[in-house]
């Protein structure tokens, strides 16, 4: 469902990453917090479509996913972004995620595909079981990763 964001939430860029996985691409997501972490995740994904700084978060889509440990969840998240993706034509430029006890549900804001400006480099086809990991260190920080098909 589309809607216009009441107000649009004041989130902190989480830390993310992409790396090299032969002819797919890695994506990592890093937070003081599970759901963090997913967002970073969701940032990550798009930045494999195109540059973040192109996209606006113009419009809100809701998302619900749930698994029975996080890696599955993780890798429903990443195909539930993939679909919207896909099915809207939109990129996403903000992710909230809540998960409580494996079951997850977002808030994903952004706009309409326009190739010209987008300049869109591949599309992700969807999350792999590659690389799926999702883990707490010694400090209490969570990272969340996974190969994505392009």
């Amino acid at each position: 469902m589309h809607r216009q964001p009441e107000t649009m939430p004041a989130i902190a860029e989480p830390h993310w990453e992409v790396y090299a996985h032969g002819a797919d691409v890695g994506i990592r997501g890093f937070g003081a917090g599970l759901a963090e972490a997913f967002e970073a995740v969701g940032l990550a994904l798009t930045s494999v479509v195109c540059e973040l700084s192109r996209v606006q978060a113009s419009h809100a889509v809701e998302v619900h996913c749930a698994a029975r440990e996080p890696e599955a969840l993780l890798f429903e998240w990443v195909n539930a972004i993939v679909y919207e993706m896909a099915i809207r034509r939109m990129l996403f430029r903000r992710y909230r995620v809540a998960i409580v006890d494996c079951e997850l549900t977002a808030s994903l804001w952004g706009e309409a595909l326009d190739p010209q400006r987008h300049e869109p480099a591949v599309e992700v086809k969807g999350a792999t079981y590659t690389d799926l990991r999702v883990q707490q260190d010694d400090s209490g920080r969570w990272s969340a990763q996974c190969i994505v098909d392009v």
